[in-house]
């Protein structure tokens, strides 16, 4: 018998006793009244992180594991599942399902990006949100705006987007296509979609005093028509500590709520800047000395925002549900087909 240095015999542990406790374990786990807790503490979770109170990814990801958990338990435990095929196939992918939701919450991605008519997307997104295991892939996500049209219904009901962009495929060949509010973009499995969010850019070229390459930039003015008479925004000029401040004007009406009309660029219009003390009604071409460089007024474009999503547990999830679906179908079939149903 095992002594230990004071002289006193330590238990000894068999392999048998081991498995009684796993045993215990795993039929406590396998309760129905930890189902209920489970259950109880995903709805709190919710709650809470729809409050702010609490992280939404581990407020749901935590109890849809522990659900994972029991379910397993359940089927490992109870003999009918080892009797009914049906029914163990049903369970087994209601475990993929709960497990594919916790991974599909630990790490998708959900954000927006504007780009202006002709530039390209960087890879940076202006806004996100995302799993802590996301493992972003933006980096190789290349594609351009190429410009879009929106037509409007009387009453300003907004019709399909149609954006036109040019990519980079997963084998490296350029392509053209079209993408929309429900036609996405899908490439390095993150899906961009067209958004409400548009509006005008006033371009400019900044030539450095310093030297080194010219940057040409869009201004994206707040989104049209919402802020339809708020069409300014400050900036900063590249490298330097210069604020300007940028106001395009108009009078004419693009979208006309009394008929049928099309997102475009005004006509007539002017592009007002301020710097300082010094204050400019800008055409194309024309600049603005500064004793940090030289600002050129390029021209008036369109912007378009886009809504970002990321979640590669999308066509597995599809998959099993409809496993799901046909292995409960199959185990009401054979149920009720044992006896006529007038019976």
């Amino acid at each position: 018998m095992p002594k230990t240095t004071a002289g006193h015999a330590l238990p000894v542990r068999t392999p048998a006793a081991l498995i009684g406790w796993m045993r215990i374990i795993v039929e406590r786990l396998a309760s129905l009244k930890l189902t209920l807790v489970i259950i109880v503490a995903f709805g709190a979770g919710i709650l809470l992180s729809y409050s702010g109170q609490l992280d939404g990814t581990w407020a749901l990801a935590v109890p849809l594991a522990l659900f994972a958990a029991n379910l397993m338990a359940a089927v490992a435990t109870k003999p009918v599942f080892r009797r009914q095929r049906a029914l163990l196939l049903f369970h087994l992918g209601l475990i993929a399902i709960v497990l594919l939701l916790a991974a599909g919450r630990l790490t998708y991605l959900r954000g927006s990006v504007e780009i202006a008519e002709g530039a390209a997307f960087d890879g940076q997104l202006t806004a996100f949100e995302a799993g802590p295991w996301h493992w972003s892939g933006l980096d190789s996500v290349h594609f351009s705006n190429d410009g879009f049209s929106i037509a409007y219904a009387p009453g300003m009901q907004r019709d399909k987007t149609r954006n036109s962009i040019h990519y980079v495929d997963a084998d490296g060949v350029g392509q053209r296509g079209e993408i929309g509010d429900q036609t996405p973009l899908v490439l390095a499995g993150y899906r961009f979609y067209t958004s409400p969010n548009k509006g005008f850019a006033p371009t400019f070229v900044w030539y450095p005093a310093a030297g080194g390459a010219p940057l040409l930039g869009a201004v994206h003015l707040p989104s049209y028509p919402i802020h339809e008479y708020r069409q300014a925004r400050e900036w900063q000029l590249p490298g330097t500590a210069v604020n300007v401040w940028t106001m395009l004007q108009f009078d004419e009406i693009i979208l006309d709520p009394k008929t049928t009309s099309e997102f475009r660029l005004p006509n007539k219009y002017q592009v007002i800047v301020r710097i300082g003390d010094v204050r400019r009604e800008m055409q194309p071409g024309e600049a603005i000395d500064l004793p940090e460089g030289r600002m050129v007024y390029d021209g008036l474009r369109t912007w378009m925002g886009y809504t970002v999503f990321y979640d590669w547990t999308i066509h597995w999830l599809l998959a099993v549900c409809v496993m799901s679906v046909a292995a409960l179908g199959w185990h009401f079939w054979r149920k009720f087909a044992a006896r006529p149903w007038n019976a």
